[in-house]
């Protein structure tokens, strides 16, 4: 089981290095906020992952707050990046 969590959370590892550089990179908002979107889902992937490793329901309370902010989240910049949008 602990090579299977390592290469999970190895290849989470890699796909969130990939999502920052295109939170950093861009080029539009939306590419940004989906890159944030992505990162809120990595993170609760990797929090279950560590979780399952450790056999352990301790992180449940995380894992439900993590995920509830990060959809919170981008839906409020999606509504906000969509609002700037029609101002134009």
């Amino acid at each position: 089981m602990s090579a299977v969590s390592a290469l999970a959370l190895a290849l989470l590892s890699a796909a969130g290095l990939l999502t920052m550089a295109r939170l950093v990179r861009g080029p539009t908002a939306l590419d940004r906020i989906l890159a944030l979107d992505v990162l809120s889902v990595l993170l609760v992937s990797g929090v279950a992952v560590d979780a399952a490793r450790q056999g352990g329901t301790a992180y449940a309370d995380s894992l439900v707050v993590i995920a509830l902010l990060g959809f919170v989240g981008t839906v409020a910049a999606a509504r906000l990046a969509g609002e700037r949008g029609r101002r134009r």
